[in-house]
């Protein structure tokens, strides 16, 4: 049943998602790729065609390779635990009736747990390992007399490796208290638990 098909659990619901149920929701990879597949499209998906394309990855096959049992049990698993799951705490609309599934708005709660970089960027780690070995290499440029560090005062070099560090320092933390859910610090939830 979609969640407009239940106004008084939407009054029920809290402002936010309480982080239990946040973890709860992303401990079953099956309900992160539900996740990431209603992400990857802005539309309506079909439950046939969501089990399908899950169905595919679980199997590392392609859709067209999938065998009925392995599209069964993933169609089952969603249609009667994954999918009603996600439809009662508010952060996808399921027509059981229709087989149709959507983002709802309280799916944007997750986000921040669920970071995928792909084409937004680089990943907050590697950019500060790059970073740092970006630093290391003025460092070492500075202290053989590289041109143009020879040039520079060492105090200068330096200044600017610290305000680089500063400005993205800054920049992370900014978009992270932007996507924080419950004020608590963002941890990685991608594995695989189930």
């Amino acid at each position: 049943m979609a969640a407009q098909e239940h106004p008084e659990r939407e009054r029920s619901q809290p402002e936010r998602l309480s982080k239990d149920t946040v973890f709860s929701i992303l401990s079953n990879q099956r309900r992160r790729y539900v996740l990431s597949v209603l992400h990857r499209n802005s539309e309506t998906v079909e439950l046939r065609d969501l089990a399908e394309r899950i169905a595919a990855w679980e199997n590392d096959v392609t859709v067209a390779d999938l065998d009925y049992k392995q599209r069964k049990r993933v169609y089952t698993s969603l249609h009667q635990t994954h999918l009603p799951k996600l439809d009662e705490a508010g952060i996808v609309e399921y027509d059981r009736d229709r087989g149709t599934i959507t983002l709802a708005d309280r799916a944007s709660e997750l986000d921040v747990y669920l970071a995928d970089v792909g084409d937004r960027g680089v990943p907050w780690p590697d950019l500060y390992l790059g970073l740092s070995a970006t630093a290391l290499l003025f460092l070492v440029a500075t202290w053989l007399d590289v041109f143009p560090f020879s040039s520079l005062p060492d105090l200068a070099v330096a200044g600017v490796i610290v305000v680089l560090f500063a400005v993205v320092a800054v920049v992370n933390s900014y978009l992270v208290r932007r996507g924080r859910i419950g004020g608590g610090t963002s941890i990685d939830v991608l594995g695989d638990a189930d």
